[in-house]
């Protein structure tokens, strides 16, 4: 009896409870202007402005929430680019099931500005794990190349042969919308317009989440690519005034039509550069003169698609192609003094290079019920061939000589990716990832040079392979005022570098773990303070290792050494946030960090010529254990409606320990080596000023300092220059143009002295003086509609090892 007492009582609540949720609201959403459904607007449902639940519109504009109490709830339409609805539906009465029609939703004014995919001033945004930075038509980011512009980024330092440094350290891991590529940094930096960059990340302290090389951290340099419904485009064209003129434009366009959208992006840069330098060796009181001129062509084309299955599903791909073309001439004067016993003499070196660097790219998304929980899959394969054909003659007063090398690289790298994020409540969340990356490098060498007399170089091939997997699982909680995430990443390395077929061969296999942690607190709605710990690992690249010239002149040869070991680093970071009114914001951030056989250049005697005591090897070599600690300072500061700053000021300081060649103490040609031990410090300072005389008219100023480094090998002098600029807009703010001067007073140069292994000192100067015309355009009507089930805007998706 009490059972069924028990089993009628289930019952009836059951059937009351299904009596209380059996109300629905349903309807039709249509655009006032083509009198067309609207597939995947927001529909929002409130009692009492508290959110009770939701959905969103069908293909045909179609929805229907059901399981609701019967209430009185009050309906809001949202939709992007569209006016918001409200209406109320009352379920209270006999109806409790109510049609509320057909909904027409009105564009607002902004539309006249949609098909913008550029943003009108590049703004700064510090997040948990990273600085981003998003590339805007202002001033601050005119320039030909992804080289010219990231100068002007807080942190981030590029030298006159465009090698990047974040905070000061050349271990940076460079990526392009989330992926590797086997092309170096410099290189690709030159390669890539600047008006074909979204955004750029600087990511200092990664989560286990991503890939654990470049101690310094990752810079993310993220394409555009647009989705908006239609057609449109985004047209960029500059011309800088150096020397001889040098010219960059790109197109960006995309289609949107139902389901699928197509995208490109299209670049390219070509022009002549000039720089010169010299350096005085004053152990001897001889001369170098250097005068170096390089006539480049670079294209870039990126082209794609998404196809959008349904609400939960989306494939995309994609291809990355670029082709490089350059011709570069070094002219090298070398002067000894009378009864010196050494001959001047000059040479003429021609490097004739080409490089092609492909990526292949497909992504799969599956979204679950709840939101944020999410599966991707990512296959990504980069392919590189490159080749430099080099001449090189020299004469001296009584002789001439003639011999060519060829350098001939290719380079495979496969990632496969899969990532599950699981928010296991409001405040929980678990993400696991594993991924497998296979690295194949081949290099091969052939010169003529009479003075390399083993035969064993003059013919030589060098291979590299890489085999990497992982796995990595984080997992966070956040509170009212505090958060965490902890996280670790397990991975299995092995690699195997061959010289000659066994002449000379390397391999290191091991495992290891990557542990990270972040911690996060809110003191209010405008102060911020985020904590965070990582440890990762610098690899020894493909350049760094292959035992074969990478450049050379008459008295200085660049090689690599295929015995470098991976350095270590652990590195803690403590950063502040402050919120101003008018959007501005404050960053202050202090860091440490430990390092273990610091991979650096080198220099030390050539002694594979005993004919010429002068010559000398740039190389590589690890460093004992090092110590390093900076902090950075970085601001976006409205002053008034017309006038903005900021302001950004950053320092690293590096203990350095390393073996130095010296001359052995009353010998004239033996050489010993030494262990020194120096501080490092290097301090930079930024800021960009913008005054906005109306809508449409605003002007720029720029200016940049580097303070002296002194080094293990050589001691750097300080490096400064100011820019200026305007830009004007017109056609409803579709066109703009911007003008730019940078180095106004030719101050820009880069100079050293060194004592080891000779006594010597240098400068170098480039085309830093310049004038920057450009141009932008913007064109097509599409809306920006479905943004909401838009899975890959930044072309970049929350991976293993790439985003985050």
């Amino acid at each position: 009896m009490k059972f069924k007492l028990l089993l009628c009582f289930l019952l009836g609540s059951l059937s009351t409870l299904y009596a209380q949720k059996n109300a629905e609201i349903s309807g039709k959403v249509i655009d006032k202007t083509t009198n067309q459904p609207l597939p995947y607007v927001s529909i929002v449902i409130k009692e009492n402005n508290a959110t009770v639940t939701g959905g969103i519109t069908e293909e045909n504009g179609e929805f229907t929430i059901r399981n609701l109490e019967p209430k009185n709830y009050s309906v809001e339409i949202q939709f992007m680019g569209y006016k918001t609805q409200k209406l109320n539906a009352n379920l209270l009465g006999d109806n409790k099931k109510v049609n509320l029609g057909n909904i027409i939703l009105e564009e607002e004014a902004m539309l006249l500005n949609e098909v913008e995919i550029v943003k009108e001033v590049s703004t700064i945004e510090q997040k948990i794990d990273r600085k981003v930075i998003t590339v805007g038509r202002d001033l601050t980011t005119a320039g030909g190349t992804a080289s010219e512009i990231m100068n002007n980024i807080p942190s981030v330092n590029v030298d006159q042969d465009g090698n990047i440094s974040l905070r000061g350290n050349q271990n940076v891991r460079v990526l392009i919308d989330g992926r590797p590529t086997n092309i170096s940094a410099a290189q690709l930096l030159k390669q890539i317009p600047s008006t074909s960059i979204k955004k750029i990340e600087l990511i200092t302290n990664p989560s286990a989440k991503y890939n654990p090389e470049g101690m310094s951290g990752i810079i993310n340099i993220i394409l555009h690519k647009n989705s908006n419904d239609g057609f449109n485009g985004n047209f960029n064209a500059g011309i800088t005034f150096g020397e001889t003129p040098k010219y960059n434009n790109s197109l960006n366009m995309n289609y949107r039509v139902g389901k699928i959208n197509f995208f490109t992006n299209l670049g390219s840069n070509f022009g002549k550069y000039f720089n010169n330098g010299k350096i005085e060796r004053r152990d001897i009181n001889s001369d170098q003169i250097l005068d170096i001129s390089n006539d480049n062509e670079s294209y870039l084309g990126k082209f794609g698609l998404d196809f959008y299955i349904d609400d939960k599903n989306t494939i995309s791909v994609y291809t990355n192609q670029n082709y490089f073309e350059g011709v570069g001439n070094v002219a090298t004067d070398i002067f000894y003094p009378q009864n010196s016993g050494f001959e001047s003499l000059n040479q003429l070196a021609v490097y004739d290079t080409g490089n092609h660097n492909n990526t292949y790219n497909l992504a799969y998304k599956h979204k679950f019920n709840d939101e944020g929980h999410t599966l991707d899959f990512e296959g990504n394969f980069n392919d590189t061939q490159s080749t430099q054909d080099a001449d090189f003659t020299t004469e001296t007063d009584a002789d001439s000589s003639f011999y060519e090398d060829r350098v001939d690289d290719e380079g495979e790298n496969i990632t496969l990716n899969l990532d599950y994020v699981n928010p296991i409540n409001e405040k929980s969340k678990l993400e696991l990832g594993a991924q497998a990356r296979i690295i194949n490098n081949e290099s091969n060498y052939r010169t003529t040079n009479p003075n390399v007399t083993n035969p064993a170089l003059q013919n030589s091939n060098y291979t590299y392979d890489v085999n990497i997997y992982s796995a990595y699982a984080t997992f966070g909680q956040k509170f009212s005022k505090f958060s965490y995430q902890l996280g670790a990443r397990f991975e299995s390395y092995k690699v195997e570098a061959n010289f000659n077929n066994g002449e000379a061969t390397f391999d290191d296999d091991y495992l290891t773990v990557y542990p990270s942690a972040f911690f996060g607190y809110t003191i209010n709605e405008k102060n911020m303070l985020q904590l965070s710990y990582s440890r990762r690992v610098d690899r020894p690249s493909l350049q760094q290792t292959k035992p074969v010239r990478e450049f050379a002149t008459p008295l200085t040869t660049s090689i690599g050494n295929q015995y470098l070991e991976p350095q270590f680093t652990n590195s803690v970071e403590l950063n502040y946030t402050r919120m101003f009114d008018r959007n501005s914001s404050v960053t202050a951030g202090v860091y440490y960090r430990l390092i273990n056989d610091e991979i650096s250049r080198i220099v030390y005697p050539d002694e594979s010529t005993p004919d010429n005591e002068n010559d000398q090897i740039l190389s590589y070599t690890n460093f004992d254990r090092n110590t390093a600690y900076g902090f950075e300072v970085s601001a976006n500061y409205k002053i008034t409606k017309w006038w903005d700053v900021q302001p950004s000021v950053d320092f690293s300081n590096i203990s350095q320990k390393g073996l130095v060649s010296e001359l052995v103490p009353g010998t004239e040609d033996q050489y010993q080596s030494v262990l020194k031990e120096v501080d490092v410090s290097a301090l930079n300072a930024r800021l960009n000023s913008n005054f906005r005389v109306n809508q449409r008219l605003s002007f720029l100023l720029f200016g940049f300092y580097r303070g002296p480094v002194n080094g293990v090998q050589n001691n750097s002098k300080e490096m400064y220059k100011i820019d200026s600029g305007a830009r004007y807009t017109l056609l409803d703010n579709k066109m703009t143009f911007s003008l730019r001067f940078n180095d106004m007073f030719n101050t820009m140069r880069y100079a050293f002295d060194a004592k080891n292994p000779f006594p010597q000192s240098g400068e170098f100067r480039w085309e830093s003086q310049s004038v920057y015309f450009g141009i932008n355009y913007m064109f097509g009507g599409g809306k920006n509609r479905a943004m909401q089930r838009k899975q890959r805007d930044d072309n970049t998706k929350q991976s293993s090892g790439q985003m985050f």
